[in-house]
């Protein structure tokens, strides 16, 4: 049986004139349907470069991304992409950006009622259905992103690409977020791919984190297993000897990865 989505021999090499940034080397991963996958590593690994070659919307210079056993190489609603940044359109409401991919995907598919249930179903994901007339401007940084994550689900990919969606977000809020994306994994069993600098939140949230060594020419390093059962509670995890384990060996490895960029 072949794997959901395959990262095969994957290369990056970005030209400028004569000049070559290697970024990525000899990528290999396999990630199974409903695996919550986070990638983590220091500045400049090539994670995001990596999270954009999934997304198709980098193309990669040797090797393949394998959805599915079809080759990806351009965007695609299959793919949907949360960025740091929200990426709202700042003069529509929150109820109009969602419907934007929704209208997009799903217009000759789904009637007007049909859209709009659609819509309306998604942000009750996230738990913005209160707020669906206000605008960006009118909702918090957190709020935002959670729009982002119901724009991001009404299109109904296959795979969820989390580029650190929580990284601007106060520590209360960030907490509230990543309790909502084990709530909707728990209720739509998606695949999830994150980057994250955050130890806690990949333990907390992953199946498995994917650890990639120093750029350039970053590959991966190593794969931590996260042996903890959902749903998953931050409070018990605590004291939990699965829980310590898969953090120790997150820092190990990305403390060892710091002596080598000081040492250079």
């Amino acid at each position: 049986m072949s794997a959901y989505l395959k990262l095969d021999h994957i290369c990056k090499t970005f030209r400028r004139g004569s000049v070559e940034n290697d970024v990525l080397r000899d990528i290999n991963l396999t990630i199974e349907k409903g695996e919550i996958v986070s990638m983590i590593g220091h500045s400049g690994c090539g994670k995001s470069t990596l999270l954009n070659l999934i997304a198709g919307l980098t193309k990669v210079t040797s090797g393949a991304v394998l959805l599915e056993d079809r080759e990806v190489n351009a965007p695609g609603p299959e793919r949907a992409v949360v960025f740091q940044n929200h990426s709202l359109l700042p003069w529509l409401t929150v109820y109009e950006n969602v419907a934007l991919a929704v209208n997009k995907v799903f217009g000759a598919q789904k009637s007007r009622g049909e859209r709009k249930d659609w819509i309306e179903h998604n942000l009750d994901l996230v738990q913005m259905t209160h707020a669906k007339d206000r605008r960006p401007s009118e909702i918090s940084g957190g709020m935002k992103q959670r729009v982002g994550i119901a724009r991001a689900l009404a299109m109904e990919p296959k795979i969820l690409l989390l580029d650190e969606p929580f990284g601007a977000l106060d520590a209360l809020t960030r907490a509230h977020l990543q309790d909502s994306v084990m709530q909707i994994h728990a209720t739509l069993k998606n695949t999830m791919i994150m980057i994250t600098h955050d130890v806690d939140e990949a333990v907390l949230l992953s199946d498995r984190i994917v650890m990639m060594t120093n750029g350039p020419s970053a590959t991966i390093g190593d794969v931590a297993l996260v042996k903890l059962e959902r749903p998953r509670h931050r409070l018990e995890l605590v004291s939990d000897r699965d829980y310590i384990a898969a953090r120790e060996a997150v820092l190990k490895f990305l403390y060892e990865r710091h002596r080598f960029v000081e040492a250079a």
